[in-house]
């Protein structure tokens, strides 16, 4: 709970967002006005360090077992993709926010799901992602972006809630079979300001097909464009979604950054990896090997509390040394193997949660 309301307190100090179109000029292909110089152009979070995207370091990630499971609703529901538009600097599919919504994970309330977009390089052999993790970057990568609610209603400075997933090239033709239907439109939506109606027979869960949903990490960042606004509350799934090769290329092979005969194709839409500046990328404990260690030497009390999932494999070898008062307190749920290693070190009182 305290990491929840520190999460949401950090996001309403930092989140001045608004709904409005943006109106600043900036772009991806040309050097004037990329993201070389978006800290610049964006004047609001132009000294901002808690920007994204970010590389995210496994061996630097905390485990948080308050990130509980999400519960995404209206994701499987019909017709809540409304429509596919072409804005010149990216593919962006308009969503039901009345129907779709998302709560639980660590998230402070309800939030709508508003739409989502793509990122993505120049062709599938190419990384477009904007996340990285351990410098590994992917083919693309899908953003949701959805809105805090208040009163059923969605202020403009709603706290944004943003959910990446990476997108990863397959040796298949045509799948899956969601993606090519989404794909079709492209043709429809060539030029900037495009747009076209979407099948009210795609879901949401189509297209996210392969990924669990309970494997992801969250931190705190900003809009990955200008005005590259903060307090933006980020989770990026750790599965990709699998696409093949054949439908990834049709972004940078159809759509186009303007409605001119020489229009450049839509290609490299991301922006580069920010600093991450001290922040904590956290994850939930979901099916893995936990093992907490203390070892101490003398005299010590030690107490080890292992709060565990129905899961989660633990071993428990409680190995003091000589005149060391220890105490173990397992307290797993129904179906749980647990072992501990406890090892205590010298005149201390641990305690260990996990």
């Amino acid at each position: 709970m305290v990491n929840v309301f520190i999460t949401c307190l950090a996001a309403c100090l930092l989140h001045m967002l608004h709904s409005a179109p943006n109106s600043i000029s900036w772009c991806y292909h040309k050097a004037s006005c990329s993201d070389i110089v978006w800290h610049i152009i964006a004047e609001k979070d132009r000294n901002g360090t808690q920007q994204s995207p970010i590389d995210i370091v496994t061996t630097d990630v905390h485990t948080n077992t308050t990130l509980t499971p999400f519960t995404f609703t209206g994701y499987n529901e019909d017709a809540t993709l409304t429509e596919i538009t072409n804005t010149g600097t990216t593919i962006q599919v308009t969503l039901d926010h009345k129907k779709m919504h998302v709560e639980g994970g660590g998230l402070p309330g309800l939030f709508a799901s508003t739409q989502f977009h793509f990122h993505w390089g120049n062709g599938s052999a190419t990384p477009g992602s904007g996340h990285s993790v351990n410098g590994k970057r992917y083919s693309m990568e899908l953003h949701i972006v959805s809105k805090a609610e208040h009163n059923g209603s969605l202020p403009n400075d709603s706290i944004l809630a943003a959910f990446g997933f990476f997108i990863e090239a397959s040796n298949d033709t045509g799948k899956p079979e969601s993606w090519k239907l989404l794909m079709s439109y492209l043709t429809e939506i060539a030029s900037a300001g495009d747009k076209t109606r979407v099948s009210d027979k795609l879901t949401m869960d189509d297209l996210l097909s392969g990924v669990d949903r309970t494997k992801y990490y969250r931190y705190l960042g900003s809009l990955t464009t200008p005005n590259c606004d903060e307090g933006v509350i980020w989770t990026i799934f750790k599965d990709p979604i699998k696409v093949s090769q054949d439908l990834i290329d049709l972004f940078t092979t159809t759509v186009y950054i303007n409605k001119n005969s020489n229009s450049p194709l839509m290609t490299n839409t991301f922006r580069g990896v920010q600093p991450i500046n001290g922040r904590i990328v956290r994850s939930p404990i979901v099916g893995t090997k936990i093992t907490g260690l203390l070892m101490p030497t003398s005299p010590t009390t030690t107490t080890a509390i292992l709060k565990l999932t129905s899961t989660t494999k633990t071993t428990a070898i409680l190995k003091p040394t000589s005149t060391t008062k220890t105490t173990a307190i397992l307290k797993p749920t129904s179906t749980t193997k647990t072992t501990a290693i406890l090892k205590p070190t010298s005149t201390t009182f641990s305690s260990v949660s996990l």
